[in-house]
């Protein structure tokens, strides 16, 4: 049975077989060989609609509706110009004020493709007009897009959470540091490109003028607050969480911005739910495969493997963090942590390894993987909102690689980047 649920989803995958149906095929296949004719087909809906029926996957489409509302409202203009006011005035403006904004973003939308997609056209649009190259614009709104699923709220968080039944208020504390972390390294090389090639700055706004660009975007600006602020008080759920982004989004489009029509929402509506259907058949297909990975003892086996390399546990987390790399240059990271997941926390927990620390680390990497060849979606989103060829995006963007390399070595050797702040506002609980 284990080889055909590894070697056939392997083998489907090469075929191009979409993901659900790669899933569903191989556990189908490794199930009728292991129970042979005594096999209960009625076993694989019961299993699909086990993997589905869970409160916090509600999650994944409000957010994915929220930010989309807040995208075809113009918010994320309005977030642009906000973050161009505040640090425009440091050399490359431009280039701090795509990273500032992207961080702002990150606590409403949770999705890098959604960063990337939503705020990229205007941030480009911006930065070409004020002298920069459109490589370098490219290179770091592909970066700045990864904050997005770190920086709470995450939509890949939510999934791991699921799957592994950490708490998702946890892990969304355990990405706050390394999202600034990012943040701030990414501002870094921006100011290292901006004074070698001469980059633009905007000069020093004045109060009123800060002022003025606060009050545009004050009601976006909010959203993070509301959400975070309401799920670590412990007044709402993380799924509660998004229901209430997306009645502020439309509050905010609709009515105090009146940006948004019926014609936009019905729109953001069939959108989110096409969205929705892709994600969910993949998840209910993972239910399945999952129950079939577990019976077949592989996850036992892999733990096993690995326990034999090292007792070290950094050594083997090390070795975790190379296989997750390696996954996330071929695998969308929601495939990644649905497949994966089980087959790795068994082998974190007997190591020792902090669960919330192992999910930002996971995350990350697989973030890491949305940027290199060859399927890194961003890689593909930059190369359809910029028009520039697939191979320049890659070659544009791979300096800055190094920053969110950086970030994964400091939050792999100090755990406590991650875990201090769950910690701390968890201490009791």
């Amino acid at each position: 049975m284990i080889y055909f649920i590894t070697f056939g989803l392997i083998g489907l995958l090469a075929l191009g077989v979409p993901v659900a149906f790669a899933l569903g095929g191989s556990a189908l296949f490794g199930y009728l060989y292991n129970a042979g004719p005594n096999a209960v087909l009625s076993v694989i809906s019961r299993r699909m609609m086990f993997g589905l029926n869970n409160f916090l996957l509600l999650a994944i489409p409000l957010f994915i509706l929220s930010a989309k509302i807040m995208n075809s409202s113009k918010i994320t203009s309005k977030i642009f110009g906000f973050a161009h006011s505040v640090v425009g005035f440091l050399p490359g403006g431009l280039g701090h004020a795509n990273v500032v904004a992207s961080l702002i973003f990150a606590g409403m939308s949770g999705a890098a493709v959604v960063d990337a997609a939503g705020l990229g056209q205007i941030e480009l649009e911006a930065m070409e007009d004020g002298g920069y190259d459109k490589d370098f614009s490219v290179a770091i709104t592909a970066a700045s897009s990864t904050i997005g699923p770190i920086f709470p709220p995450s939509l890949p968080m939510v999934v791991f959470g699921f799957m592994s039944g950490v708490s998702v208020g946890r892990l969304f504390l355990g990405g706050v540091v390394p999202g600034l972390i990012m943040t701030a390294i990414l501002m870094l090389l921006v100011s290292w490109y901006a004074h070698r090639r001469g980059y633009p700055r905007l000069g020093l706004l004045s109060i009123k003028g800060l002022v003025k660009s606060l009050m545009d975007a004050i009601l976006p600006l909010l959203t993070p607050v509301i959400l975070l602020g309401g799920i670590w008080s412990g007044a709402f759920t993380p799924t509660e969480a998004a229901a209430i982004a997306v009645l502020y989004a439309l509050v905010i489009g609709k009515i105090a911005l009146k940006e948004l029509g019926f014609k936009e929402i019905k729109q953001v509506f069939v959108d989110t739910a096409r969205e929705t259907a892709i994600i969910g058949i993949i998840v209910a297909a993972s239910g399945f495969y999952g129950w079939i990975l577990m019976r077949s003892g592989l996850t036992v086996r892999i733990a096993n493997s690995l326990m034999t390399l090292s007792d070290n546990p950094l050594i083997i987390f090390l070795v975790v963090n190379l296989f997750l790399l390696v996954i996330g240059c071929f695998l969308d990271p929601t495939v990644a942590i649905l497949i994966l997941t089980p087959i790795l926390m068994p082998v974190i927990q007997r190591v020792g390894i902090d669960p919330v620390h192992f999910g930002v680390v996971m995350v990350l990497n697989l973030m890491i993987g949305l940027l290199t060849p060859p399927f890194g979606i961003v890689l593909f989103v930059m190369q359809q909102v910029s028009g520039l060829s697939y191979g320049r995006v890659v070659k544009a963007t791979a300096p800055f690689l190094l920053p969110l390399f950086i970030v994964l070595v400091l939050i792999v050797i100090f755990p406590e980047l991650v875990i201090g702040l769950p910690n701390l506002l968890y201490a009791g609980r």
